[in-house]
C-alpha cells in the first residue's frame, strides 16, 4: 500500500512539473501528460480495489470464527442428548440417531449372548430318555384256550435332574421322571410265579389299549452332606424324600436292574420275593412315597461302603390314599470294590412289610431278607446272583435263587453287543402247597385247583445288538417251567425282540 501512495505521488510530482514546462512546448508534452494521468488513475483504483479485498479478508476471518463456534455449540448439545439417551434401554424415534444405531448394535450383541446365558442357566441339569418297543409271542401251552398269543406294547421315559440350591454344606437336588406307554399283558396264562415276561409293559388301568398313558413316575428331592471339616471329606450323609421306586436305591445290579436294555423277565430285573412276590408293596406301576436316609464311607478309595434306611408306603399308602400307616421298611448294607476294572457290588439287606399281600388275598406283616451281587471276572464277562427268602408272611414262594452273566461281544469282533443268560428258581412256600388245592374265588372257582410241588424254574436268553450310541435291537427267548410249582404245568416260551432308543 505504501509503495502504491509512493508511485501515486511521484507521479503527481511529476505531472505538476510537466504542467509548468508544458507552456513552453505544450504539443510533446501534451502526450506525456495524459499518459501519466492514465497511469495515476490506474493506480487510484487499484488502491480502491485494495481497499475492498482487505475489508472482505476482515470481514471473512470473522465469519468462520463464528461459523466455528456455534458448530461447537452444536456438537456439545449433541453429545448432551447422546448422553441421556444412551441411559435408557428402551428406543425412541426421537433420540439421535448414533443411539438408536448404539442400541441396535448392543441388543445384537445380547442375542448373540443368549446361548451363553441359557447354557450357563442349564448349567447342572441333566436329561436323559429313553424309548423302548416289544414284540412278543407266547406259545399255546402258555394258555388256557391252546391258542398262541402276540402284543407289541412301548414305553417312553423322560428323567430330568436338576441343582436345588445348597443348605448348610450340603448339595441339594430335585429328579423328576416321566413315564408313558402303550400296550396289553399276556391274557388266560395258566399261574405262574414269574410275575411279567416284559417288565417293559405299561399301560393304564383303562379298559381300551388304544390310549397312551403317562404319568409322573418319581418326584423326589435329595440332599448329600458332606461330615468332617476336610473340603474333601470321604464321609457323607445322604436324605432323600418324595416318590421313587424304590430299586433305584435298594437291590441294585450291575447286570440285571434295567429291564430296557438286559434281561425282560421280573424275576432277574428284581429280587422276585420283592418284586413278582409282591413283598415291596409299591403302586401297580412299581412307584410309591418314602423316605431314606443313607450313610457313605470312601474313605479306602477307590472301595466304598454304605448303609441305608427307607420307609415307603406300602397298600393304599403306596397309591397316596393313606399316610405312612405300616409302612414298607428295608434296610441295605453295600460295599463296592474296585480292582484294576473287575469291580464288584456286595449289597445285603432286609425288609418289612405292614400290608403284604398274601396269595389267599389277606393282609398281614411279612418281613425277609436278600442278597444282590454283581463281580466283574474278565475283561469281558460280568456275572450276578440274587437271594431272597421270606421269613413271615404268606408268600406264594418263600425263597428265590437266579444268576446269571453277560459277556460282551469283544470275542466276534463286536465290542459293544453282548450276551445275557440267567436262570431263576423260585421255591413254592409251605402256607402255599399246604392251602393252594383248596383255594376258590368269590363265585366258588378254584383259584389254582392244583397242589404245588417243588419250584419253578425260568431261563432267559437274549442278544444286545448295537446299531449306533442311541439305538439296539435285542431277540429275547424265554423258557418257564412248572410254573408255579404245578408239576403238570407245560412247559412256557416267550420270544420277542425289543428295540431301544436312549440319549
Amino acid at each position: 500500500m505504501q509503495a502504491a501512495r509512493f508511485a501515486r505521488t511521484a507521479i503527481a510530482v511529476a505531472v505538476a512539473g510537466l504542467s509548468c514546462a508544458s507552456q513552453a512546448a505544450p504539443t510533446a508534452q501534451d502526450k506525456l501528460l495524459a499518459e501519466m494521468k492514465r497511469l495515476a488513475e490506474r493506480i487510484e483504483r487499484l488502491e480502491k480495489r485494495n481497499t475492498e479485498l482487505e475489508a472482505k479478508l476482515a470481514a471473512g476471518t470473522a465469519a468462520p470464527a463464528s461459523a466455528l463456534a456455534q458448530r461447537v455449540q452444536a456438537l456439545e448439545r449433541a453429545n448432551q442428548d447422546l448422553a441421556a439417551s444412551l441411559e435408557s434401554d428402551r428406543i425412541s424415534e426421537r433420540e439421535p440417531e448414533l443411539a438408536i444405531r448404539l442400541k441396535a448394535v448392543e441388543e445384537r450383541t445380547n442375542n448373540m449372548g443368549a446361548p451363553t446365558k441359557l447354557a450357563q442357566a442349564l448349567d447342572g441339569i441333566a436329561i436323559e430318555g429313553s424309548v423302548a418297543a416289544v414284540a412278543q409271542q407266547i406259545n399255546g401251552r402258555a394258555r388256557d384256550n391252546g391258542e398262541r398269543e402276540s402284543l407289541l406294547s412301548w414305553r417312553g421315559d423322560l428323567g430330568i435332574t436338576v441343582p436345588a440350591g445348597d443348605i448348610g454344606r450340603g448339595t441339594g437336588e430335585f429328579f423328576t421322571q416321566l413315564r408313558m406307554g402303550q400296550g396289553e399283558d399276556f391274557t388266560g396264562l395258566q399261574p405262574t410265579f414269574t410275575g411279567a415276561f416284559n417288565s417293559l409293559g405299561f399301560r393304564t388301568g383303562a379298559a381300551s389299549s388304544e390310549e397312551t398313558y403317562a404319568i409322573v413316575a418319581q418326584a423326589w428331592y435329595q440332599l448329600t452332606t458332606p461330615l468332617g471339616e476336610a473340603a474333601n471329606t470321604p464321609h457323607s450323609l445322604q436324605f432323600t424324600v418324595g416318590k421313587m421306586d424304590p430299586f433305584v436305591f435298594f437291590d441294585q445290579n450291575a447286570i440285571a436292574d434295567n429291564e430296557a436294555e438286559k434281561f425282560l423277565n421280573n424275576v432277574f430285573v428284581h429280587n422276585p420275593m420283592l418284586d413278582s412276590g409282591g413283598a415291596v408293596g409299591a403302586d401297580s406301576y412299581g412307584f410309591t412315597p418314602g423316605v431314606r436316609l443313607a450313610y457313605r464311607n470312601e474313605m479306602d478309595k477307590p472301595d466304598w461302603w454304605q448303609v441305608s434306611l427307607a420307609a415307603f408306603g406300602a397298600g393304599e399308602g403306596a397309591r397316596f390314599g393313606r399316610s405312612f400307616d405300616k409302612p414298607f421298611v428295608i434296610g441295605q448294607l453295600e460295599y463296592g470294590r474296585k480292582n484294576m476294572g473287575f469291580d464288584g457290588n456286595y449289597r445285603l439287606y432286609a425288609w418289612r412289610n405292614g400290608q403284604y399281600e398274601g396269595f389267599d388275598g389277606s393282609r398281614d406283616t411279612a418281613s425277609g431278607w436278600g442278597a444282590s451281587v454283581d463281580q466283574r471276572v474278565h475283561e469281558d464277562v460280568t456275572l450276578f446272583a440274587r437271594y431272597g427268602q421270606a421269613t413271615s408272611g404268606k408268600a406264594a414262594f418263600d425263597r428265590a435263587f437266579t444268576v446269571g452273566g453277560e459277556l460282551t461281544g469283544d470275542a466276534w469282533g463286536r465290542g459293544a453287543d453282548s450276551v445275557g443268560l440267567a436262570w431263576g428258581w423260585l421255591h413254592s412256600g409251605s402256607d402255599f402247597r399246604r392251602e393252594a388245592a383248596g383255594l376258590v374265588d368269590d363265585e366258588g372257582a378254584p383259584v389254582f385247583g392244583y397242589t404245588p410241588r417243588g419250584a419253578e424254574q425260568v431261563a432267559e436268553l437274549y442278544y444286545r445288538w448295537h446299531l449306533n450310541d442311541q439305538l439296539s435291537l435285542t431277540p429275547d427267548l424265554q423258557y418257564v417251567r412248572r410254573a408255579a410249582a404245578n408239576r403238570d404245568a407245560k412247559n412256557m416260551t416267550a420270544f420277542g425282540v425289543r428295540a431301544l432308543y436312549a440319549f
